[in-house]
């Protein structure tokens, strides 16, 4: 989740020209045998932590996910194409090994997106936070897919957990006023963000293609931070109307994991932190005094007649970071998909199925 701020300041100063560097290294995308769209169409999202660069075996352990899963769009983040090599050639290639061709789109942003079916284009789309792909299933449906990473600075949900959400240092005392809270919000300009996509998107729309929202947002959501919740999760009494959720919901997006679980306090859906097993303790910690945890890592389909939610759940261990320890939480019903082996980073995934008509 969180980058060297050093790293952070140089993507954001040269991605437009590490995009196009990156998208000219791309191999071709191969020729993959066409597969017949069934109608149903499964959706993962994930934070890779560096490309699973922080996990001995991680990379491995990306492509056995991406495998579990069966998805058939996936869109990861954190992506660096370190060392001068391409993460989604290395990532499909090493699929194609496993048996399973994808098309992939690397924008040279931290989002990349990969289908099994054809990517027919790749719209720039003018913010270091998203990576576009219009993707055609059969000859009447395309989806136009956003991948998503939004700024982790400014990260205003430890606020009222007694931690700067700049430096990530101890506060005093924990900021409950919600107006504090959310000037740090946004800050982060992630709002910003969420409107040019909005207004992207609604071009998608007019086209008549459907429109999927998915990656790790480094913010929560107001259906999250309500009455119910006010006095759980360290949220300390506070009810909080996020921004970019807001906005989201009032342009007629549908937050699937709230579709299927509308109550945060059964079905809270965390997928931060993670705890990995595969790690040492000291580097999933940021509120070693706090309970943190939070759902920051989304997938949002426009509501369109065609398109319904048939599944979500969440894609990791179910054990989270809780005061600084690895927690299991059998107070909650959250379903989840767990890694049969290696776990690559520090988020949990989310996985979506849908049905399309």
């Amino acid at each position: 989740m969180r980058s060297l701020i050093f790293t952070t300041i140089l993507i954001a100063t040269s991605y437009c020209c590490n995009s196009k560097i990156t998208q000219e290294k791309e191999t071709e995308q191969q020729i993959i045998p066409e597969i017949t769209f069934n109608g149903t169409l499964k959706v993962l999202t994930l934070n890779t932590w560096q490309e699973g660069t922080s996990v001995n075996g991680g990379f491995e352990a990306i492509v056995e996910v991406i495998l579990l899963s069966e998805a058939d769009v996936v869109t990861l983040s954190e992506i660096r194409n370190y060392n001068d090599t391409v993460f989604s050639n290395r990532l499909v290639n090493a699929l194609e090994l496993k048996g399973e061709a994808y098309y992939s789109f690397n924008s040279g942003k931290s989002p990349i997106i990969l289908s099994k079916f054809p990517i027919t284009s790749k719209p720039a789309i003018n913010s270091s936070s998203f990576t576009k792909a219009i993707i055609k299933l059969d000859e009447k449906t395309k989806v136009a897919v956003y991948a998503a990473h939004l700024d982790y600075t400014h990260y205003a949900c430890y606020l009222p957990r007694g931690y700067d959400g700049i430096t990530w240092e101890k506060l005093p005392e924990p900021i409950l006023d919600v107006h504090k809270i959310l000037e740090q919000n946004k800050a982060s300009r992630r709002d910003e963000a969420i409107n040019l996509f909005v207004n992207d998107a609604a071009k998608e729309q007019q086209n008549g293609n459907i429109v999927l929202l998915a990656g790790d947002f480094n913010e929560p959501s107001h259906l999250d931070w309500i009455e119910a919740t006010k006095d759980l999760f360290d949220h300390n009494g506070t009810i909080v109307p996020w921004h970019s959720s807001v906005t989201l919901q009032q342009n007629k997006y549908l937050d699937a994991y709230r579709v299927k679980y509308p109550n945060p306090v059964t079905h809270p859906g965390f997928t931060w932190a993670a705890y990995n097993i595969n790690v040492e303790l000291s580097k999933l910690v940021w509120t070693p005094e706090a309970d943190d945890r939070d759902r920051i890592d989304f997938i949002y389909y426009h509501k369109n007649e065609r398109l319904a939610l048939k599944d979500i759940i969440i894609v990791g261990p179910s054990e989270s970071i809780v005061r600084g320890n690895g927690v299991q939480d059998n107070t909650l019903f959250d379903t989840f998909l767990k890694p049969q082996g290696i776990w690559p980073t520090d988020h949990k995934g989310v996985l979506a199925t849908f049905k399309i008509k």
